[in-house]
């Protein structure tokens, strides 16, 4: 793949004019991502990078969305790059070996010689194959606004019509749609109940992409079941196909969201989701008398903060934190009147 091929061990041990290689440009999503949710893969920096050392001995096209498109399943990728690899010759082992040993092996026997042979179609035919996935049909994303209001409905306790009574107070688009996106992300913190509602679909999610027994294992962090780590952190635990069973009645529990009756409703976490929803109600009321073109800028980084409350635990008070420090920034500045906009820009 295009991260560890570009990477700097890998780059040591290549050398111009002898090492050759079939990358995947296909962006995978790497474990630094579940450390840092700003973490974004530089794709094209790291083509560059390949395509300087390795120059001609370089085939790089995306593996993991050929397989998808001619095969249906994204798992036939690294055989796609074996086949393209044999085809420029980089591979010293006759045709026959190679599907001789893709039979003996035994798994997925007419999946894996059928990917082989279009890896080797991929590197002898590099456009046609660039065409066909430029061709793939993109299916448009639906309305954001729609997609939220059906997420709070489903959410249930009442968030859908606390969301649009706050939305029909701002008429600047731009604005509205940032208030949209930090109160809908306040409002639909992933408690107990929505974790135990997004459970019940998991299987059903699975089952339109997998075929056969599917044996689900889920790895949770129950706050009254689970210990901390090391790092301060919740340690999940497995749980088998029994938990489906226990989130069901737990989903529906979603009415005592918020009430005194609430068993979960008294933790630290709980309580901090519900005084930012609270605080960025009135917050937004005391600000929005203050809107104006020099302050719209700041009064926008404002309402999206929210998106920046992140992750559970001490992760998400660590989020909270740093928000709240940027926030009481962006408030000074509003307040003046934007008299402070450049200084909180940067």
């Amino acid at each position: 793949d295009l991260v560890v091929s570009a990477g700097a061990k890998t780059m040591g041990l290549m050398k111009t004019g002898r090492a050759q290689g079939v990358v995947n440009t296909h962006e995978i999503i790497t474990g630094e991502f579940t450390k840092n949710t700003e973490f974004r893969i530089p794709g094209k920096d790291l083509e560059v990078s390949l395509q300087a050392r390795l120059q001609d001995g370089l085939l790089s096209f995306d593996a993991s969305s050929l397989a998808r498109k001619l095969l249906g399943d994204t798992i036939y990728s690294n055989m796609l790059l074996l086949g393209a690899a044999w085809q420029l010759g980089q591979v010293p082992l006759s045709h026959r070996a190679l599907t001789g040993a893709i039979s003996l092996n035994g798994a997925a026997v007419e999946g894996n010689l059928k990917a082989f042979e279009m890896g080797r179609w991929a590197a002898a035919y590099p456009e046609d194959a660039a065409n066909l996935l430029e061709r793939e049909v993109v299916t448009l994303p639906q309305d954001p606004e729609a997609v939220r209001e059906a997420h709070l409905a489903a959410y249930g306790s009442g968030r859908l019509k606390a969301y649009r009574k706050v939305l029909s107070t701002i008429e600047d688009p731009a604005l509205r749609e940032a208030v949209a996106k930090g109160y809908h992300k306040l409002l639909t913190y992933k408690d107990e109940y929505e974790v135990a509602r997004l459970l019940t679909q998991t299987r059903a999610k699975a089952a339109s992409v997998f075929d056969g027994d599917l044996k689900l294992t889920y790895h949770l962090a129950p706050p009254l079941l689970s210990r901390e780590g090391a790092d301060g952190r919740p340690v999940k635990r497995a749980f088998g196909g029994w938990m489906e069973r226990a989130a069901k009645p737990l989903a529906k529990m979603k009415i005592l969201r918020g009430t005194p009756f609430d068993p979960f409703g008294y933790t630290a976490e709980r309580k901090m989701e519900r005084q930012l929803i609270k605080d960025y109600a009135a917050g937004l009321q005391k600000l929005l008398c203050k809107d104006s073109p020099e302050t719209r800028e700041a009064l926008i980084a404002w309402a999206e903060l929210p998106l920046q409350i992140r992750g559970f635990g001490p992760v998400k008070f660590a989020n909270a934190t740093a928000a709240a420090k940027r926030r009481a920034e962006l408030e000074d500045v509003i307040l003046s009147g934007g008299a402070r906009t450049a200084t909180a820009a940067q």
